[in-house]
């Protein structure tokens, strides 16, 4: 044996006697810090052979990335709150299947509600619960000499104008199920009137998720609409929060999904199993992550009046993933046309129209007729409270690969919708305005 053929032989024994986890997990993940740096450190501590290398990104960025990388995936393991970008992307091929083992599989039921918590066909698993509500902080609030809300239609409310807070559904996928939680709960025509009031009454509207409970638990905003683990989470450290689940929202999965052609495949499936283990579970119930177990023997081990999803009544909306995944991109573009984008515009209309309807009240109540004024706020409530395309087209296929595939036509029908939403919104101040001087 020459020297060179006995540096390949000893190379090959080295790498065959290396620990079967060796190497790295690749993750995409749209999770705050606070959680995937607490499981990173969690995991390399058991595994100290495996290093794990976060790509933190926006979830439908990490949709987007999953698809540009197909060809040659570097990523392992894809993991977010939002289980319609998992339908999106099983259907799309890029998830693969996995067989939990047997143990950890028999300790998890099978639904949270009427929603699976697991995919069917093993593409995806959820470590998690999440539930859509909102949190305010109470100093504000009692400042302001405003009430808790309840429900989404709370939001729409004259008193809360200016004091709420959320952020764009094309930039956070918990907003983005939050938005179709109340397209679910209402109906596309209602929700999105819903919507739309709300959306005035915002003092703005965040880039990130995570810029919703850091404006709310500092006080810049009093409400703000949220995933309920940024507020269990500031309740947990003391902060002077409160959370509320409506009656009519959702609770679903947070998933983790091992990517098809994954490169460290192993890996990944350790990872896996270290979520849903006892240790990966418990984890859950820290302060900086404040989330929902989806084992429910575990409660017994969570901090004082902590939130048990298994045995409360939460929920009320059956949540359609597959409705939701439809019409992902159209939902995502449609609020930042007629909400995001137009904001001033938008809340200025509906600052308007809610002062005209303060006056029509004062005057009705001193016996004056009121008709004509009432008729003419009526119509700028109408105008500031509609969208330009109904719930069929919004699911129609074609429109929304156009997101995806036909730049064009995506840039005709923002064009379209933002031509829409700044005439009626210009429309509807305007009415509203002249019905205030009649008065």
């Amino acid at each position: 044996m020459n020297r060179w053929t006995g540096l390949i032989v000893g190379l090959l024994v080295a790498a065959l006697a290396a620990p079967a986890g060796a190497g790295e997990v690749v993750i995409v993940t749209s999770f705050p810090k606070e959680l995937f740096e607490n499981y990173k450190k969690a995991f390399e501590a058991k595994h100290p052979d495996t290093k794990v290398v976060i790509k933190q990104q926006q979830t439908n960025a990490g949709v987007t990335y999953l698809r540009e990388t197909k060809a040659k995936p570097d990523a392992d393991l894809f993991w977010v709150s939002a289980p319609d970008a998992f339908a999106t992307l099983k259907g799309d091929g890029l998830l693969d299947r996995y067989t939990l083992p047997k143990e950890i599989a028999a300790r998890i039921p099978a639904k949270i509600g009427a929603f699976p918590i697991h995919d069917p066909d093993g593409a995806y698993f959820g470590f998690a619960v999440s539930g859509y509500g909102l949190m305010w902080n109470t100093p504000y609030l009692k400042a302001n000499k405003l009430t808790a809300p309840k429900e989404w239609t709370d939001l729409a409310r004259p008193e809360y104008f200016g004091h709420l807070v959320i952020s764009a559904p094309s930039r956070s996928g918990t907003t983005h199920l939050t938005v179709e939680v109340i397209l679910q709960a209402y109906g596309w025509e209602k929700g999105w009137a819903l919507l739309l009031a709300s959306g005035g009454n915002m003092g703005t509207i965040t880039e990130r998720s995570f810029g919703v409970p850091e404006a709310v638990i500092s006080g810049q905003y009093g409400v703000g609409v949220v995933i309920d683990f940024f507020g269990l989470s500031a309740i947990a450290s003391g902060y002077p929060i409160e959370f509320a689940y409506p009656s009519l929202t959702s609770v679903v999965p947070a998933s983790v999904g091992i990517v098809k052609g994954a490169p460290n495949r192993k890996n990944a499936e350790a990872f896996v199993n270290y979520l849903l283990s006892d240790e990966g579970q418990l984890l859950l119930f820290s302060k900086e992550i404040g989330r929902l177990p989806v084992v429910p023997e575990l409660y017994v081990r969570a901090p004082k009046d902590y939130p048990n999803p298994f045995t409360m009544k939460l929920g009320g909306v059956d949540f359609d993933d597959k409705l939701s995944s439809a019409r992902r991109n159209v939902v995502n573009a449609l609020y930042d046309q007629v909400i995001t984008f137009r904001h001033a515009e938008l809340k200025a209309a509906w600052k308007a129209i809610l002062a005209a309807e303060a006056a029509v009240a004062r005057a009705k109540e001193t016996g004056r007729d009121v008709t004509k004024a009432a008729g003419l706020v009526a119509e700028a409530r109408d105008l500031a409270s509609r969208v330009p395309l109904d719930g069929k087209k919004a699911a129609d296929k074609a429109i929304n690969n156009a997101f995806k595939e036909k730049a064009e036509l995506k840039s005709k029908l923002e064009t379209e919708w933002d031509t829409f939403a700044k005439g009626n919104y210009a429309k509807a101040r305007g009415l509203a305005e002249q019905t205030a001087a009649m008065l």
